[in-house]
């Protein structure tokens, strides 16, 4: 099947197909005799498993690498369950670091009065943080506190 007929059939567009190939995560598709790529099923499902991998967050490397264990029939569950213990450690944080955003700006929201004014403690939020690049976030609490007291 062609390229189209393989992104359809994976769910994966054209151009991650390409993408995959130049970075080798998949091998190069094999070519008809007027040039244009040839998948296989076997090529359809390796996309299968990379949507499916990408669509739970894994990344590009931590694919390439659940690729090779997949491959590998003498693996090892072990390795695949280290990588995936990992990216769930991984997620957690991120998870966490983004409940973290949103309190804060749901406070500096708050704290805004969405009226006519020019005063706003979120852009005041914005520009604080760039005068205090170099302390850390706990200190640099300058608008949120203005705007609780």
């Amino acid at each position: 099947m062609n390229i189209g007929e393989a992104a359809r059939a994976s769910g994966v567009s054209a151009k991650m197909i390409r993408y995959y190939e130049q970075t080798g995560l998949i091998p190069p598709a094999d070519r008809t005799a007027s040039g244009y790529r040839d998948y296989s099923g076997t090529d359809v499902h390796m996309l299968r498993f990379i949507r499916r991998a990408r669509d739970l967050g894994f990344s590009v490397a931590e694919i390439d690498e659940l690729l090779g264990l997949w491959r590998d029939r003498s693996r090892q569950s072990a390795d695949v369950k280290r990588i995936a213990l990992a990216h769930i450690e991984d997620l957690r944080r991120k998870i966490g670091e983004m409940e973290q955003m949103a309190d804060t700006l749901q406070t500096l929201a708050s704290c805004c009065s969405g009226d006519n004014r020019p005063d706003c403690p979120i852009l005041a939020d914005l520009e604080s943080a760039n005068d205090d690049a170099d302390q850390e976030p706990k200190r640099r609490r300058g608008a949120i506190d203005n705007c609780l007291q």
